[in-house]
């Protein structure tokens, strides 16, 4: 099992309760689209994952690693097994260059020369960014700079790969071209997003947050045809778009 949560429940200190009992798991391999309305605590859950959120009930485990906030050692290995892309690339682009960003995380791990080069230039190529590796990640446009954002996590070689709004800003071509190179990804992989169209393109299952509690978890293509419980949780499907083909 790639991830397990159990029990998983969660109060700010203002006392609001953002997670209520979280069950989830994802097999090896697996891709799961994570859906929701604004507030239904889907990034406090992604920020459990590592380690970042911690101090309520239940558990989280990695590859059959427990998150435990107090080991910082155990904690390490956690958030290298764990790979989150949050929704801004800028968030996780700050090195002068590109392959100075993804040489980040895997220097930090001790990785040296020859070693630590393959790595950056295994996750240019997984996004198809190697001939940028020189060029200043700013002065990239806003679809490169995701992808570079995916890399800095791939040059880490995670378990899981979690996603949050990967398709949101955009454009219609970068949108494609993302969702080709995710397809692509040897990885576990939880996207979490309001866009239902990429959910039923990439993620098999997909799995309704709402109030802190799992409210659904099944096939995407069920999910979404179901009109009653999508509108019940506030997720709209764009006008024309039939989840089920024929």
């Amino acid at each position: 099992m790639s991830l397990r949560v159990e029990g998983l429940t969660f109060a700010y200190p203002d006392g609001s309760t953002a997670l209520r009992g979280v069950d989830l798991s994802l097999s090896e391999g697996e891709r799961v689209a994570l859906l929701g309305p604004n507030g239904a605590g889907k990034t406090t859950l992604v920020l459990h994952l590592n380690g970042v959120l911690h101090g309520g009930a239940g558990t989280v485990e990695v590859g059959g690693l427990r998150v435990d906030a107090g080991d910082r050692a155990r904690l390490a290995e956690i958030r290298r097994r764990v790979g989150l892309v949050f929704q801004d690339p800028d968030d996780q682009l700050f090195m002068p260059t590109v392959a100075e960003d993804v040489a980040f995380g895997p220097a930090n791990l001790g990785l040296r020369g020859a070693e630590l080069d393959a790595r950056v230039d295994e996750a240019l190529a997984a996004v198809g960014m190697a001939a940028h590796r020189d060029q200043v990640p700013h002065h990239l446009s806003f679809g490169q700079r995701r992808r570079v954002a995916v890399a800095t996590v791939l040059a880490m070689r995670p378990e899981l790969l979690v996603l949050d709004e990967p398709s949101s800003n955009l454009d219609p071509a970068s949108r494609r071209e993302l969702a080709e190179i995710l397809e692509r990804l040897p990885v576990t992989l939880l996207m979490v997003t309001h866009d239902l169209p990429y959910a039923m393109q990439l993620c098999p299952r997909s799995v309704i947050l709402d109030d802190g509690q799992i409210v659904a978890d099944g096939k995407t293509a069920d999910i979404l045809a179901d009109e009653t419980l999508l509108h019940e949780h506030r997720l709209e499907l764009p006008f024309g778009f039939h989840p089920v083909r024929p």
